[in-house]
């Protein structure tokens, strides 16, 4: 491992792929398992991410899983969707849509930040398609949020997305993408110089998107109605009909998800287990992805280990004879 966090063994070979579901095309980014019959994954980003924030991690299980991690609309390469509807409930409807076409459930299913609502959520709904539950930095309601957060939250305010644009104009690419890492990360300086200015490639790529803004604060918009649903909807409702076993990471240094809601969220998932990274902010995944790794390997050790019991158990219990 270097001193950046990136691994020194050769990435596996990565590809994009494009399914249609009804009103967008989702575009997936697929890694290479290191073996065919490696059981499948899913890896969701957060708000203004894209799949390219699950690189390191899906490099680092490449041998344990066959990972795929979806743009969802309007982000990444995905363009945004016919209806417009970019609420918490759409996207995680348009990530069923991709695991029942593309056949994959049920997987293994990572969320970050905006995906660990998406996630939280699908779980719930669908538990046929997940198989465990791996939640970073979940955007799990949080009443009042952190201070360093309302920034972010103000992008659901109409015309501060507008206004943002403006004050932003003429900045280099550079010092935006600067601001976003000092805001997502516990110490950017682990940062490499080459994957630094892949983020500001990227940066610079979706920012010339005639959607972005539009996107982002509408996005918003869904994670503060989300936080808002009561009963049923209810995103902690959700979250305690949860049955898989779930692995909750939160980083020390995070500024937009508060560590405090760890205790909450392992209260509310009945099978969980905790990861708390000092050094860590908004995106373990990104920061600390063989730590993350090696904590996910255990999750899927024991789900194995009792996924075996449970049909050891189904084969002893006699039949009744007709």
């Amino acid at each position: 491992m270097s001193e950046s966090g990136l691994p020194e063994t050769p990435e596996p070979t990565r590809s994009s792929q494009r399914l249609t579901i009804p009103g967008c095309p989702l575009y997936v980014e697929a890694t290479a398992p290191e073996r065919p019959d490696l059981p499948p994954a899913l890896f969701v980003h957060g708000l203004g991410g894209s799949s390219q924030n699950w690189s390191l991690l899906m490099r680092s299980l490449a041998g344990d899983v066959d990972g795929h991690a979806v743009d969802l609309p309007g982000f990444g390469q995905s363009p945004p969707p016919d209806d417009a509807d970019l609420s918490v409930s759409a996207h995680v409807w348009a990530v069923v849509e991709y695991l029942e076409l593309s056949g994959r459930g049920p997987v293994h299913l990572f969320g970050n930040s905006l995906g660990g609502a998406v996630a939280t959520r699908l779980a719930a709904l669908r538990p046929d398609l997940v198989r465990t539950l791996t939640l970073i930095s979940p955007a799990l309601p949080e009443v009042p949020p952190q201070t360093s957060a309302l920034p972010t939250a103000l992008l659901a305010v109409p015309g501060v997305p507008g206004l943002f644009t403006r004050l932003t104009r003429g900045q280099p690419a550079e010092q935006q993408t600067e601001a976003l890492l000092e805001l997502c990360y516990g110490d950017p300086g682990l940062i490499d110089a080459q994957r630094r200015a892949e983020m500001v490639a990227e940066y610079q790529r979706r920012q010339a998107l005639p959607y972005a803004m539009d996107v982002l604060a509408r996005s918003a918009r869904g994670v503060v109605r989300a936080y808002t649903e009561r009963g049923p909807r209810a995103l902690w409702r959700q979250a305690e009909q949860v049955r898989v076993p779930v692995l909750l990471v939160y980083g020390l240094r995070d500024k937009l998800v508060s560590y405090r809601m760890a205790r909450r969220a392992g209260q509310a998932f009945r099978d969980s287990r905790l990861l708390v990274l000092p050094e860590a902010g908004h995106v373990a995944m990104m920061e600390y992805p063989e730590l993350v790794a090696g904590q996910f390997r255990q999750l899927l050790a024991e789900a194995s280990a009792r996924s075996a019991g449970a049909a050891e158990g189904s084969a002893q219990v006699p039949v009744a004879q007709p």
